[in-house]
């Protein structure tokens, strides 16, 4: 009896943690569903189904060119990372040098520092280095993640040192062991660091909004902010947007998530 009633207490916090992160998601959809005459309503008539929220979202601002761009800063700070996580990790976790813990323990410290602190000294050697107003200022500073080299050390770790060493007995270089053996060895937790960090790169707002000014420049979470001011807080176009600018997260997500769970499963054994 205690087991059963420990079983549906069990089932309604998780009802109740599904109703909140499902909840707004199930009302973004129907809100950016909803005809704009449905909505202006008092109260609302949701469930009048129109396209006209997307129409007018889609005429309003250069909504391709905003999801472009925001593409573009994310696939390439994915894929910067990616390599840039595998090296860092693999050198940390095969190499052997003089002053390797401490300077992971200054990564790990790194990780404890707000990135609000650095915007404003990063924005300097930005406008510094003539790069404000164009998407190399979001790209470059995001191509290094203490985060991302700390995971995928971790996962590195796991690999038996033995194969690095009877690679190089048998004349392999650090790089063809990284290649050949760590690498394709890593491609689950590199997934998932992937993922991680195109789904941050692709809801980044705050950076993106302070060294973009140009309209051609603007990411699509930019961009939509904008649209926002112009409309007046219409809920259905910004619902819309959200919708929009929610399917290419998920896709990847659905795409990778197979490696992800894989690279979950096998860091929690560590």
């Amino acid at each position: 009896m205690n087991r059963h009633i420990a079983n549906q207490i069990s089932l309604f916090f998780l009802a109740v943690g599904l109703i909140l992160t499902g909840g707004p998601l199930v009302w973004m959809l129907i809100t950016a569903f909803t005809s704009p005459d449905a909505l202006a309503a008092t109260p609302p008539r949701y469930g009048e189904w129109s396209l006209e929220n997307f129409k007018v979202l889609l005429a309003a601002g250069n909504i391709a060119r905003w999801s472009i761009n925001s593409f573009v800063v994310s696939a390439a700070v994915t894929i910067a990372q990616t390599i840039f996580n595998a090296l860092a990790a693999f050198g940390f976790a095969a190499g052997r040098f003089k002053g390797r813990e401490a300077i992971f323990l200054v990564l790990l410290a790194a990780m404890m520092v707000p990135g609000q602190i650095v915007m404003l000294p990063l924005f300097l050697f930005m406008a510094k280095w003539g790069m404000i107003d164009s998407l190399w200022s979001v790209i470059l500073p995001a191509i290094a993640s203490p985060f991302g080299v700390y995971m995928v050390r971790q996962y590195m770790d796991s690999i038996p040192i033995q194969m690095s060493e009877a690679a190089q007995i048998d004349g392999a270089s650090h790089y063809q062991v990284f290649r050949h053996i760590y690498f394709p060895l890593s491609m689950p937790i590199l997934a998932t660091s992937g993922i991680f960090t195109f789904i941050t790169q692709w809801n980044a707002f705050l950076w993106p909004l302070i060294t973009l000014n140009s309209e051609r420049y603007y990411t699509l979470t930019v961009g939509l902010s904008t649209l926002q001011d112009q409309q007046m807080m219409d809920f259905g176009l910004l619902m819309a947007g959200a919708t929009l600018a929610a399917v290419p997260m998920v896709a990847v997500f659905m795409f990778f998530s197979r490696y992800m769970l894989e690279g979950m499963r096998k860091g929690a054994i560590q």
